[in-house]
């Protein structure tokens, strides 16, 4: 693989060598490849089609915890979140200690691992919100929220220039994926004023059904925006807005 230099950039393929674009900029290959056929059949070939077969599976199962928390990712990921993502999956389903090569899964494997995952790069929740809180994750009453303190957001919130306010988003998901299907209950605060004035207790609590068999996971958010003539924007498009998973509850 080459990068593409000079005035005039190609797309497509000459002779053996195919050019296209990605994100790293323009790309030129020499085409080749093995049959897929063969890769589909051939017995010296076995571990592919097995790892091949958890990578689907891996790239599925983010698709869905995506999915589960859609509204709170669409003002917090960055552009590269899903392959982000999907590598993290593949380490739970390679920690199934109980089902064999290329059928391992996200059930039998480790889902905790994800526990600090951050869909925005750009805004870390680690390195922007320092406020004292107290997590819940309770699969028998079926409860996922965050319960914050008291606290000085001037202090305790690492925000970028220009915000005026900000909001605190938790969602809760129970994930069946198996059945690839979710339940999701989110909350907000109301939009707070980043100053140095003290705020009131704040309760963020989401109901998932009781007792589930499901794998549930409970992210956290914080959303900036900044006030322009008595009117509240998104701060920069959200690019610094924060997105964490801060508990799993695996099987």
């Amino acid at each position: 693989m080459a990068r593409q230099k000079g005035i005039i950039k190609l797309k497509g393929t000459i002779g053996d060598i195919t050019f296209y674009k990605t994100k790293d900029g323009y790309i030129a290959r020499e085409k080749g490849g093995i049959d897929a056929n063969r890769i589909a059949n051939d017995p010296a070939f076995q571990r592919t089609r097995e790892n091949g077969a958890e990578f689907g599976r891996a790239g599925k199962a983010g698709r869905l915890l995506r999915t589960s928390i859609r509204a709170l990712l669409l003002h917090a990921s960055d552009s590269r979140m899903v392959g982000r993502l999907t590598k993290e999956m593949i380490k739970v389903i390679q920690a199934d200690q109980v089902s064999d090569r290329g059928l391992r899964n996200v059930i039998d494997g480790e889902a905790e691992l994800l526990t600090g995952f951050e869909f925005n790069i750009r805004g870390a929740l680690r390195t922007t919100l320092f406020a004292p809180y107290t997590a819940v994750l309770d699969r028998t009453a079926g409860t996922a929220g965050v319960t914050f303190e008291p606290f000085v957001p001037s202090n305790m919130i690492n925000a970028p220039g220009g915000t005026t306010h900000f909001k605190i988003h938790t969602a809760g998901t129970a994930i069946d994926f198996e059945a690839e299907t979710f339940a999701t209950a989110s909350s907000s605060t109301a939009l707070l004023p980043w100053d140095s004035v003290l705020t009131g207790p704040l309760d963020l609590e989401n109901a998932l059904p009781a007792a589930s068999t499901n794998v549930l996971f409970l992210v956290v958010g914080i959303e900036f925006y900044q006030e322009i003539n008595q009117q509240l924007y998104p701060l920069k498009n959200g690019a610094f807005n924060a997105l964490s998973v801060l508990k799993v509850s695996g099987l």
